[in-house]
């Protein structure tokens, strides 16, 4: 009796095509913000396209200009360059093979100047290190000393034990 008496009524069936239209609003209202966001995401990448674009072609150009100056940049790397520079008097010559000489020894002992340089901040601890490392040598240099007075004394013990 109940599903005879249930008739969809009008009322009913307005209300269900009101929340469909509803739905189908939302749905509209959300298309917007989703086309927005796509076209901000696609404007941005062709705004980084753009830029990286721009530095392509400045490398380009710096390379043209190189390939340009080819010529006069080979001849430049096999010129020699003491010809460029100063000349120096025949009385420096010593004075400058000792220089080279200095300063071919201190490229060689660089690398441990530098090592002694970063050591610097880490001396106070190494000094205390040093400290109580000496603090423990006396003290076993004196428990040494008495255990040296022992072995004489008992060395005399036994030297007088055997004679009597």
């Amino acid at each position: 009796t109940l599903d005879l008496t249930c008739r969809e009524t009008p009322c009913f069936v307005k209300f269900s095509e009101v929340e469909k239209v509803a739905n189908m609003q939302a749905e509209l209202n959300e298309v917007p913000s989703l086309l927005l966001s796509l076209t901000i995401g696609s404007t941005l990448q062709f705004y980084f396209i753009g830029k990286k674009c721009k530095i392509l072609q400045d490398i380009n150009r710096h390379l043209e200009a190189v390939l340009k100056e080819k010529k006069a940049l080979r001849k430049r790397l096999i010129k020699p360059r003491c010809q460029e520079s100063l000349p120096i008097e025949a009385t420096f010559h010593k004075c400058i093979v000792e220089l080279l000489t200095e300063a071919v020894t201190f490229i060689e002992s660089l690398e441990s100047h530098l090592q002694s340089v970063r050591s610097i901040p880490q001396i106070p601890n190494m000094m205390k290190n040093m400290d109580t490392a000496l603090r423990k040598t006396e003290l076993l240099v004196m428990n040494l000393e008495e255990l040296t007075e022992q072995i004489l004394k008992w060395r005399e013990l036994q030297k007088q034990v055997y004679s009597d």
